[in-house]
């Protein structure tokens, strides 16, 4: 047994001050396990030291990214605190939807243990955030994954694909949560350190709110669900605060989590019970960090201490010593906060659900955490050293050497002595390889894995450009979410493309027709300790921060994800940003295709079209990733969202589809596509008045732009509507049921057919 694992008490430690500890092993730096000695005024504890390694982690703790997270908090404005019940800091935020609902909603990642073990590890991505969504006090009603992984045709890229797809669609269908959307991405950069993001979003009652928080001397600790084993000892607590070397090993493998969703499942229904029968007074999921996690943000989170007795933990494997049971990350278990009085009826509830329980300790009025191994006292810090006082690191960042080369390298001047698409012909063929390259391809090989309207109250899911789930049966309330990421754009530029993926997950909630009221965000980077990534970090936040201020609409909540990178390769800067918007009522959403009975339809463009192809789709499959990403205006995005929530509301649009990326050709396929209903497109006023070339309006990603699809009884209203706002608007074309083809005058017709075989080709023929 390792030493840091003997069982020593307090006193001992204080008797031997000069016992060599393994601190660098358990991924602690000097000057860190110097600190934790200044701290406790003498050396910790193998139980003390365990407890810190893994809350200090960078996984844990946001010890480089808190310097610059800040801003999310620094340039709220009223407008942005107007529905904003919990921001940072809980597990989950939270936001009012009005009426007494409020919703719930978070994205992280598990992204190395993913790699370790696929499903394992994407299973337990999705049982985390659901049970930070369940300490909430909220119900769980969808999740949703977004995904990226190496070259699509690599050989390791199967293992973890298959896995991954796998865990996420076992974990969420056995819990009986519709999965309504995400994305999914292929680049080789991605190869050694793939991105499983998992979001969850969840339901309740103002007046269900729970905080994590101990108050309350003489209050009672519990931990119930499933007993604690030797999975995930460290889990990502350790392994998310490691590079992997060279080899595509990760430098430290702890054993990633191992998941049971029926285990959870019952855990959420004992969850609800205890809370709408008032019984717990602060409640904490176990998540990263175990144990050490729970107690000490609870304790931290309170108004005195906490004392418990480890003894009592129900474990799996009886060989576990007191720094294990503090380390390890078995899932599937809660700690609560339960008064003298409401012992009894906690009791009636785990008997009731068949949900094993221990009584630990109680809350104090001291102020320590003591934790206790057979009545000795094996941990006795400040709660906050633990949870929230560890270490912050301004780290050195600048813009690399290399960023003007990069950005000079644009795709039109590159492509010199290269010939473009330019007869009809010619443009026929590239929306074809667009549209069945990996990352514009068909997903429905993933989706079809997933129960999508489990539940009865999914109103739209992928492949509309947002998931729409009812939340009040009796209003049909409900709330859209989207969630993307441009890393391609953010790699070209942190901040404009930071701001561009906050942009397009904006937009795709308003084509819905959903009012946006919060952010989430996922902010997966390589190593801190390298200063160009953490400039590219520093930006992206930078950029976030801004574009939320602009966009009105806060951060309540999100995840870092750093160290991603194999051996001194670190993947893009790719921060995922999940938006939520509010539906009135969910019957009025607006899907992203052109609908059967549409006929005739006159299909609108919004926004102008400029010439900017660097870091596109189409410069990717010609192997280019150079320039400057397209510019972002957000405050014209804003008054795009706000006409397509108002014209979805108002009944003037009956599909409508963000441009983004593979642009216009992109987004016109997938609308033909969507129920198989052609369309008849003339691009000549386009290129009029934008000054740009057939191939420019086709694939160019220019921002805020959306296609939408307008009855002909309401184009005068639509018209004096874009008119009034000053927004630019183009009629394109008219919607051909007959047709079965997207035909663009005087370049070309491609069938729907044709185009969805070599769409729909991709995944099925690199996966089976």
């Amino acid at each position: 047994m390792s030493q840091q694992f003997n069982i020593e008490t307090v006193a001992d430690a204080q008797a031997t001050p000069d016992v060599e500890q393994p601190w660098a092993e358990l991924g602690l730096k000097e000057n860190e396990y110097a600190e934790i000695k200044k701290i406790l005024g003498r050396r910790p504890t193998a139980a003390e030291l365990a407890m810190y390694s893994v809350m200090w982690s960078e996984h844990c703790s946001y010890k480089s990214s808190k310097v610059h997270l800040r801003q999310f908090g620094e340039k709220l404005t009223d407008e942005m605190k107007q529905h904003m019940m919990v921001g940072i800091g809980e597990n989950a935020g939270v936001t009012d939807l009005g009426d007494g609902w409020a919703v719930t909603f978070k994205v992280e990642s598990h992204n190395s243990p993913s790699y370790v073990e696929p499903y394992q590890g994407a299973a337990t991505g999705i049982g985390g955030i659901v049970r930070d969504i369940i300490s909430m006090g909220a119900r769980p009603v969808a999740v949703m994954d977004p995904l990226r992984f190496g070259a699509i045709d690599h050989p390791d890229t199967a293992r973890v694909f298959h896995g991954v797809v796998a865990g996420i669609g076992g974990y969420g269908n056995s819990l009986g949560l519709p999965n309504i959307g995400g994305e999914t991405r292929f680049d080789p950069v991605y190869q050694g350190n793939p991105l499983v993001n998992a979001l969850a979003v969840g339901v309740l009652k103002h007046e269900d709110l729970r905080l994590a928080n101990a108050s309350g001397v003489g209050n009672k600790v519990v931990l119930f669900g499933a007993r604690t084993g030797g999975d995930g000892i460290g889990g990502a607590s350790v392994l998310a605060s490691e590079s992997f070397d060279g080899d595509g090993k990760p430098a430290k493998r702890p054993s990633v989590q191992v998941g049971d969703p029926f285990s959870e499942k019952v855990l959420i229904e004992c969850c609800l019970e205890l809370f709408r029968d008032s019984l717990v007074e602060g409640i904490q999921d176990l998540g990263a960090a175990g144990i050490s996690c729970a107690t000490s943000e609870l304790a931290s989170n309170g108004e005195g201490g906490m004392r418990v007795e480890l003894t009592d933990v129900l474990l799996r494997d009886s060989t576990l010593t007191p720094g294990e049971i503090l380390m390890s990350e078995s899932q599937e278990r809660m700690m609560a906060v339960v008064t003298p009085e409401n012992v009894a009826a906690f009791e009636a509830v785990m008997a009731k659900w068949d949900v094993e329980y221990s009584w630990l300790g109680e809350v104090t009025g001291d102020g320590r955490l003591i934790i206790t191994w057979d009545g000795e006292v094996i941990v006795d810090v400040d709660p906050r050293t633990v949870a929230h006082d560890g270490p912050v690191y301004e780290r050195p960042y600048a813009r690399p050497a290399w960023q003007d080369e990069l950005q000079a390298d644009t795709f039109r001047s590159s492509e010199a002595g290269q010939h473009l698409p330019a007869t009809g012909e010619e443009l026929r063929a590239a929306v074809v390889e667009l549209m069945s390259s990996p990352n514009l391809a068909d997903t429905s090989w993933i989706t079809r894995q997933y129960d999508r309207y489990v539940r009865g109250n999914t109103a739209l899911a992928a492949p509309d450009d947002a998931g729409v789930v009812r939340v009040d049966e009796e209003t049909g309330m409900g709330v859209a979410l989207a969630t993307d990421c441009n890393d391609r754009f953010t790699y070209l530029d942190p901040y404009t493309g930071a701001q561009a993926s906050l942009a397009e997950a904006y937009r795709n909630v308003t084509t819905a027709g959903a009012v946006p009221l919060a952010v989430s965000d996922c902010l997966n980077f390589g190593s801190p300790e390298d200063p160009d990534v953490m400039w590219q970090f520093a930006e992206a936040v930078r950029g976030l921060a801004d574009g939320c201020q602009t966009l009105g609409i806060p951060v309540t909540g999100g995840n870092v994800s750093l160290y991603n990178q194999t051996g001194s390769t670190p993947i893009h800067p790719t921060p995922t940003v999940a938006v939520l918007g509010q539906l009135d009522d969910v019957l009025r959403r607006t899907p992203s295709g052109f609908a059967p009975d549409a006929d005739g339809q006159a299909i609108y463009l919004l926004g102008e079209t400029a010439d900017e192809l660097d870091g596109s789709e189409f410069a990717r499959l010609r192997g280019h990733l150079g320039g400057l990403p397209p510019k972002v205006d957000l405050k014209k995005e804003r008054l795009l969202g706000e006409l397509l929530v108002n014209m979805s509301r108002d009944g003037m649009i009956d599909a409508a589809h963000d441009v983004s990326g593979g642009g216009l050709a992109a987004t016109l396929s997938e609308m033909v596509l969507r129920f198989g209903v052609g369309a008849r497109v003339v691009l000549d006023e386009v290129l009029r008045r934008d000054g740009v070339d057939l191939f420019t309006a086709l694939f160019s990603e220019t921002q805020a732009r959306a296609v939408v699809a307008v009855p002909r009884t309401e184009e005068v209203r639509f018209t004096d509507m874009t008119t009034a706002r000053g927004y630019a608007a183009v009629r394109i074309g008219v919607v051909n049921a007959d047709s079965a083809a997207l035909e663009v005058q005087d370049a070309f017709t491609l069938p729907i057919a044709e185009l969805r075989e070599a769409w729909e080709a991709t995944l099925p023929k690199h996966f089976g």
